[in-house]
């Protein structure tokens, strides 16, 4: 069945291509030709080597008060000399040695770059490597849907992404009898048949026989399906133009796209024809097969180009007029506001105002501590009328123990703490280690060396653990990397990473680090001891190349023979120019507390996936820095930011933002803050075998296995992806919360709040201004306060009617959601 989500988006892509071609063929009515103040050219100096080179243009204009647009397709292109060259449409060919210049008009702007061809006379064949590989991976033919896949598709295996150049070649030339590449016959092939759909093709139509993708395929097998030469140069750097940061403005939000591949032998050349490109966000903004993006809506965008194994990303930002915005300066409280204002005001976003009292009273519970407030605490905070109790409710909060226990909860999420893998003493251990680093507000810097660098006992230096939950040398180079560096290396394993910069011999570099790991059971009973071999490498698998360690941005590094390459790694990692520890860490504490990663999911940073914003990201990983990476320094900033203390509630001018913080985000309480919530509402607290009496949820240190905790999203910590919590709605929990067993026994226990209430001969009025700060941390609205007690005389029974009351409360989406 066809995914209607899908087949919106195709509409939008239809619409914005459509909306493309008028804005070519009308030109700009806000930003006319002759407005333009001066013209730039890319690129601004042209060498052809051979018949079959191209170069694509690119044309930039720029007007008054920083505003520019893509005007490739705007101007007049004039050859000096077309015995030399000849243009078409935006793109320069090759016709016979020697020199000459591109004029190029735009209105009365008028420049000219230089041109020189050479070696025309000498044939050129296609290259197998740099020509019919990357047209294979913009076709998708080799992707991990398609013949890319383990198993490949229909008998017809390719490496995914064209990784294994080996197998390539074995798959088009060798297999098949030739019937896939006919040297005899070239449009016989059953690469060039079935993607044009000339015979039935499971992938459906890829190819069309009069563009350029067909034309270098049929070439090559024409010219006998030559491979290159072992001392062919090779594509050492790809760049992407323009550079990142540009912003585009509806109606000028279409530009064009150059690719450059920078070769071994010095040359330069445009690939632009042969290079996949892939928009991070197709309902911002579209990119064409030759790299025309189109935008769709307001955001930002990066347009991703591969290339072999190179990829480069182009961060573009989408802006458009809204009818009635008017930028109203809202106030800020730190540097937060400053860049999440000046984002909104760049994207035409209004901030919501600032929650009232009692929101931010049981937002920054949850969010610090896990629980709500006592009755008594929120009407004391509610009766304080002193101007700073926000800030200093914050600072009393980071300092309760329960602060320190909540967050750990958080941890041993991603340290996989459970009994099944370190035994009860092993996790009672582990889980104290992290609450006595989190209390005494530890470095995460120094929290990441303790725990990368550990070894002995898991008794005596509990976060040795690290090494017991990770059980050889492929997890921990995997949940290492996600953990810290934000990066999903899963896919690296097998092949080069199909999204990212990640190669195969990047994982195995990594894996370096710690494949000398070694364990070995302990003395007593449930003991592991992790020590180090002083010998041990690790063989890439495909290549069988023994791997030197490996960092990124540094490359291969050597390590002394009776060193710890652990160290090394754990020192690089903290490094105060480390370029990932630290927007890391501070991605992950804002999405805890606002929802929502600035990076989305918080641990999948990559070019593909950017920022929605990036300066904030950065002025949060500096101060982080320069905090020594302490975790409530930042989370003091975050929570007393007013882009934190906004509103849920949106407006007119925000309602389409989901990303970008003008008001704060409606989520469902995680399964151990609602189950703490409806004890507390209640006042029946939950019993977990093995633990004391009084033990909350939002405390426990492994899974108990418990059926509500289970159907409201607890992970089973069975990976390090943040993704295992689950906050996604299901029937279970309609059914847990409308009629399960945990809720009626709490509502129908003797000792249940409002028994209690009851007992000391409160009144209606008293009991119910009693839930609802008990429950929604604010007195009952006069109309809710009327409603409940006309409920309770409409019933025979007094405690009847207010366990229907505090059902009912308990099934409202205030008390369910964080809000």
């Amino acid at each position: 069945m066809n995914d209607p989500q899908k087949l919106s988006l195709s509409f939008r892509a239809i619409l914005a291509f459509f909306a493309t071609i008028l804005l070519i063929g009308i030109g700009s009515p806000l930003l006319a030709d002759d407005t333009a103040e001066r013209i730039e050219i890319l690129p601004t100096d042209i060498k052809l080597s051979s018949l079959r080179e191209t170069m694509q243009l690119l044309v930039t204009a720029y007007h008054a008060g920083d505003q520019l647009r893509d005007a490739t397709r705007d101007v007049t292109f004039t050859s000096t000399n077309e015995e030399v060259i000849k243009i078409q449409g935006t793109e320069v060919f090759a016709v016979g040695n020697g020199s000459a210049d591109i004029i190029v008009k735009l209105a009365a702007l008028e420049q000219s770059i230089p041109v020189t061809v050479t070696g025309v006379e000498t044939a050129d064949s296609v290259s197998f490597q740099h020509e019919v590989l990357p047209t294979l991976t913009r076709l998708k033919c080799n992707s991990g849907a398609c013949h890319g896949s383990p198993s490949g598709k229909g008998g017809f295996r390719l490496s995914l992404a064209a990784y294994d150049i080996v197998l390539d070649r074995l798959s088009l030339i060798r297999e098949s009898q030739g019937r896939r590449a006919n040297i005899l016959d070239p449009g016989r092939s059953l690469m060039l048949l079935k993607p044009t759909m000339t015979i039935p093709h499971g992938g459906g139509l890829r190819l069309m026989k009069n563009n350029h993708s067909y034309r270098v395929l049929r070439n090559w097998i024409k010219e006998g399906c030559k491979v290159d030469p072992e001392d062919s140069p090779e594509c050492v750097k790809l760049e992407l133009l323009p550079h990142s940061g540009r912003l585009l403005k509806r109606p000028h939000d279409a530009q064009q796209l150059l690719v450059l591949a920078h070769f071994s032998d010095g040359s330069i050349r445009d690939v632009t024809k042969l290079t996949r490109f892939d928009s991070s966000d197709e309902a911002v903004a579209t990119v064409s097969a030759n790299g025309l993006v189109a935008g769709i809506d307001r955001g930002n965008v990066a347009i991703t180009a591969r290339f072999l194994v190179h990829l480069e990303s182009c961060q573009l930002i989408f802006v458009k007029d809204v009818e009635g915005f008017a930028w109203n300066n809202p106030s800020e409280a730190n540097y937060i506001d400053t860049h999440v204002h000046s984002k909104l005001q760049q994207l035409q976003f209004l901030a919501s105002d600032l929650c009232t009292e009692d929101e931010f009273l049981r937002r920054v519970y949850f969010d610090t501590i896990g629980i709500l407030p006592t009755v008594e605490e929120a009407e004391t905070y509610l009766a304080d009328s002193s101007p700073d109790k926000r800030s200093q409710l914050i600072d009393t909060l980071l300092e309760r123990p329960e602060y320190s226990r909540f967050w750990a909860l958080r941890w041993s999420d991603l340290l996989r703490l459970k009994k099944s893998l370190m035994t009860d003493r092993g996790v009672f251990k582990f889980y104290e280690w992290i609450v006595t680093s989190l209390r005494d507000d530890m470095p995460l810097s120094e929290f990441a060396v303790q725990l990368l660098t550990a070894r002995g006992s898991t008794f005596e230096n509990p976060a040795a653990n690290y090494y017991r939950a990770l059980k050889d040398m492929n997890e921990c180079t995997e949940a290492t990397s996600q953990l810290f560096l934000g990066a999903r290396l899963q896919c690296a394993k097998c092949h080069n990473h199909p999204f990212e910069r990640w190669t195969q011999d990047n994982y195995y570099g990594i894996s370096a680090f710690f494949n000398r790991v070694q364990r070995k059971d302990g003395a007593r009973a449930g003991e592991m001891v992790v020590w180090m071999a002083r010998e041990g490498d690790v063989t890439q698998p495909r290549t069988g190349q023994k791997m030197k360690p490996w960092l990124p941005a540094k490359g291969d590094v050597e390590v002394d023979g009776n060193q710890d390459r652990r160290d090394m790694f754990a020192e690089w990692l903290t490094a105060p120019d480390n370029p990932f520890f630290c927007r890391v860490a501070v991605n992950r504490i804002w999405a805890h507390t606002m929802g929502r990663g600035i990076v989305e999911p918080v641990d999948d940073f990559r070019d593909s996936n950017p920022p929605s914003n990036a300066e904030l990201l950065d002025a949060l990983a500096n101060d982080f820095r320069e905090g020594n990476f302490q975790q409530k320094h930042i989370l003091r900033v975050i929570l007393n930011s007013h882009t934190y203390q906004r509103s849920s509630r949106t407006t007119e001018f925000n309602q389409d933002d989901s990303k970008y913080f003008s008001h704060a985000r409606r989520r469902l309480l995680g399964a151990e803050q609602l189950l703490d919530a409806i004890c507390h509402l209640t006042g029946v607290p939950e019993s977990f075998a093995g633990l004391p009496e009084g033990t909350r949820a939002t405390q426990l240190p492994s899974p108990p296995g418990h059926e509500f905790l289970d159907v409201f999203g607890q992970p089973q910590r069975t990976t390090t992806c943040a993704c295992e919590r689950t906050s996604e709605s299901n029937l279970s929990q309609a059914i847990q919360l409308f009629n399960g067993k945990l809720i009626h026994g709490k509502l129908t226990s003797e000792q249940n709040r409002f028994r209690k209430l009851i007992e000391a001969e409160k009144s209606d009025e008293e009991v119910i201004r009693h839930l609802y700060l008990a429950g929604f941390s604010r007195p009952p609205q006069s109309g809710e306060l009327e409603a409940a007690k006309n409920h309770i005389q409409s019933k025979e029974d007094r405690v009847a009617a207010f366990e229907d009351i505090c059902w009912a409360m308990i099934n409202t989406n205030e008390f369910l959601h964080q809000h």
